[in-house]
């Protein structure tokens, strides 16, 4: 396979990552909204009908555990974690490009690990078959599988990011390591403010 065919396959690869990335944030988005309104319903409930529905706050922490391990890789995709940059603006293109590349490579051994303790986490809780002690008592398996099931994915997807980036870094290619693991331009994220105002507005006029 040719050089141009293995950079073609990873942007493939790195393409569907955040179409899958992106369903992810629908879908823990939707998680979020749920506990939302479970919660109203079960305030308002215990306020005027003097019943409550039990494990709205157990179940909207999953919820919210869960979301966020599935918000993480479109977040990382779309350069949206937080760096301080106030050197960094002033670097040089090469050694900011390096320095980028070396942010990715912390993040995924963060990860790793990260990942890796988690795992054992559920492990156990399904070796043991634990539960919360709650009145529902949830498996504890099922959301800190879900939870880890949103972090293996963000491995993966800093995985591909990482080999993107590290053959775009051998060949020379800084602007393309930073347009994967730099840190956002103030440009680039007018542009982005710019194009969602456009999509509202053709949203409203539709």
């Amino acid at each position: 396979m040719t050089k141009p065919e293995h950079f073609h396959t990873l942007g493939m690869l790195l393409r569907r990552a955040e179409s899958c990335s992106r369903v992810a944030v629908w879908v823990g988005g939707a998680l979020t909204l749920a506990s939302v309104l479970l919660i109203s319903f079960d305030v308002l409930a215990r306020k005027f009908l003097g019943f409550t529905t039990g494990g709205a706050d157990e179940l909207s922490s999953y919820a919210f555990a869960i979301s966020t391990s599935w918000a993480l890789a479109f977040a990382t995709l779309q350069r949206a974690n937080v760096r301080v940059d106030v050197l960094y603006q002033y670097l040089p293109v090469r050694l900011s490009a390096v320095l980028d590349w070396l942010s990715l490579v912390a993040l995924g051994i963060f990860m790793v690990y990260l990942t890796y303790y988690a795992m054992e986490m559920v492990q156990t809780s399904w070796a043991g078959n634990s539960a919360a002690n709650t009145p529902l008592a949830t498996p504890l398996w099922i959301p800190q599988g879900l939870w880890l099931l949103g972090l293996a994915w963000m491995c993966i997807t800093v995985a591909l990011m990482l080999v993107r980036a590290s053959l775009a870094l051998v060949t020379g290619d800084l602007q393309l390591v930073k347009a994967i693991c730099g840190v956002r331009s103030a440009q680039e994220e007018a542009e982005e403010e710019a194009a969602a105002g456009e999509r509202m507005v053709k949203g409203g006029a539709a």
